[in-house]
């Protein structure tokens, strides 16, 4: 009996935490990342601090995409 068989028999409930455990073995952390995305976020945070740029709505965001 192969693996895909012997899930499929699974409830469902632990189909589903078979199912996310699989995804999250996927998404690794990784240091080097989270390092990156917390300079960007650094980085967004004092040009808006300093002005260079704006904050924006959620509906004008919306808007554009509508």
């Amino acid at each position: 009996m192969d693996i895909f068989e012997e899930a499929v028999r699974l409830r469902p409930d632990k189909r589903a935490e078979l199912v996310d455990t699989l995804l999250s073995s996927l998404n690794k952390p990784d240091k080097e990342i989270d390092r990156l995305w917390a300079k960007e976020v650094e980085s967004r945070i004092e040009a808006y601090e300093q002005g260079v740029i704006k904050a924006v709505s959620l509906e004008e965001v919306l808007k554009k995409y509508q």
